[in-house]
């Protein structure tokens, strides 16, 4: 499965400092697995959307399918105030 990040969700992540960025890759490396493991629950404003906790860190990711191959597509990285806004 590939990772896929939106060009904000990549420069968000760019900026928090190294540990931090570190457990936010480990956690979004663990949603590549079957079944995916964390904090996660389904966005109640869209169908594809779903979003997982990473201590106050909200990674809002769907899973899509490109000629047949599997992407996660990380859309936005955010603390918990800002991410729903």
């Amino acid at each position: 499965m590939q990772i896929r990040y939106a060009k904000i969700a990549l420069k968000t992540l760019k900026s928090y400092d190294t540990p931090t960025r570190k457990r936010i890759i480990d956690s979004i490396t663990m949603l590549t697995e079957m079944p995916p493991k964390g904090d996660i629950k389904a966005l109640h404003n869209s169908q594809n959307e779903r979003r997982l906790r990473v201590g106050k860190f909200r990674i809002v990711y769907e899973y899509i399918t490109e000629n047949k191959i599997k992407i996660l597509q990380i859309n936005r990285i955010d603390s918990r105030g800002d991410i729903y806004k």
